[in-house]
């Protein structure tokens, strides 16, 4: 579901509605929506991989419990590696197990020796490296007692699947993002207005100006082209004009978006 989609048009509506219909329920029922929302709009990329990032979100709540009730320095040390192993552990199994494998099969056959190596057919879970640092960054901070541990398994579970960053970020620090799921949150026009601003200024900048470059650079650098120097670095320019307006468009969009839910 990318953010300049029909799919997300109509989703963000009704989410939000939802979610601000709840603002003098208790707290835990506005951050279930976003939960919802967010393992919704996470299925819908590929839902085989929510497992992933609900054990993610539960390993760590469970070891951030624990290292607040410990005050030994030797078990947080061991609560800490032991988030580190499991986080990842998964995000190499699924992001470099068949790079490595390859790497160590061609670096034996060069001295001689042949290895059979075992691969991965399996895709990439979305988001992963985006989630997996945002759930460490709440063990760590943990680990330095610079935040509290979460007591409120709804509120840890929406922060780290919150739907606008979990796909392509931007990464947030848990001091930052997670105490914000403890507050009430009441509806402010004026940052709803910012928020929708921001969206908009985000389309803009993906569907109208990075995607207009897109088919210049493509046929700039087509492999069977020939083009002068000149046009070269005219297409060497225009392609990180479109990186930037790509990701630039896209963290605006996903910042717009947290303003709209306060």
């Amino acid at each position: 579901m990318y953010f300049n989609s029909f799919a997300f048009a109509v989703f963000l509506p009704v989410v939000w509605a939802l979610y601000w219909s709840l603002a003098r329920r208790p707290l835990w029922t506005q951050n279930l929506v976003i939960l919802a929302a967010s393992y919704f709009f996470y299925g819908w990329w590929d839902h085989r991989f929510l497992s992933l990032l609900i054990l993610s979100s539960l390993l760590d709540f469970s070891l951030g419990r624990a290292m607040g009730r410990s005050q030994q320095a030797t078990t947080r040390r061991s609560l800490l590696a032991l988030s580190l192993v499991g986080n990842l552990g998964m995000l190499c199994t699924f992001k470099y197990f068949n790079f490595f494998a390859g790497s160590l099969a061609t670096a034996f056959a060069s001295v001689g020796v042949h290895l059979d190596t075992v691969t991965l057919d399996v895709v990439l879970p979305v988001g992963i490296s985006f989630y997996t640092f945002q759930t460490l960054s709440y063990t760590i901070d943990v680990y330095r007692k610079q935040l509290e541990p979460a007591t409120d398994p709804i509120g840890f579970f929406a922060y780290v699947a919150f739907f606008p960053q979990l796909v392509a970020g931007p990464i947030e620090r848990a001091t930052n993002l997670l105490p914000q799921f403890a507050t009430r949150r009441l509806f402010d026009p004026a940052k709803a207005t910012d928020g929708l601003r921001q969206i908009l200024w985000g389309l803009f900048k993906k569907a109208v100006i990075a995607d207009a470059c897109a088919p210049i650079v493509d046929r700039v650098f087509d492999p069977g082209a020939s083009w002068s120097g000149i046009t070269l670095l005219m297409g060497v320019f225009l392609f990180a004009f479109q990186i930037y307006c790509d990701f630039s468009g896209y963290s605006d969009i996903a910042i717009g978006v947290a303003r709209l839910f306060g």
